[in-house]
């Protein structure tokens, strides 16, 4: 099978990275799995949390620490483990973040967690 055929599980994007690293994304991984209708998709790049409406979340640990992104209805600019935001339509704006402790997923840290949860439940379509 060539690498282009290749089926990606979340193992693989764990297979090579630091065991703190992964430990970081398992805490967050139950964290979401906890939420009512999560499901994981996996590709090349990331491993994406959906909502019953869209992704939400996406995530993999690095050798730097566990970086992912989330979407929000508003855009967060004074957390320190942002380290991007960008407008991803009218309503929505991704956030990209490094967490390198489990100090970094602390009680704001679930609850921006639990928003983007929100959005792929499709809250963010309602008036």
């Amino acid at each position: 099978m060539g690498q282009a055929d290749q089926q990606w599980s979340v193992e693989d994007h764990l297979r090579d990275a630091p065991p703190e690293h992964v430990a970081l994304y398992r805490m967050i991984e139950k964290h979401l799995l906890s939420l009512d209708g999560v499901t994981v998709s996996v590709s090349k790049t990331t491993i994406t949390f959906k909502g019953r409406r869209r992704g939400f979340a996406g995530a993999r640990p690095t050798r730097r620490g566990f970086q992912g992104y989330r979407d929000l209805t508003r855009a967060l600019h004074d957390d320190p483990r942002i380290r991007r935001v960008a407008p991803y339509t009218q309503r929505l704006y991704v956030h990209q973040y490094l967490v390198t402790s489990e100090a970094d997923i602390d009680g704001t840290f679930r609850s921006y967690l639990h928003e983007a949860w929100r959005v792929g439940e499709g809250d963010h379509l309602r008036s």
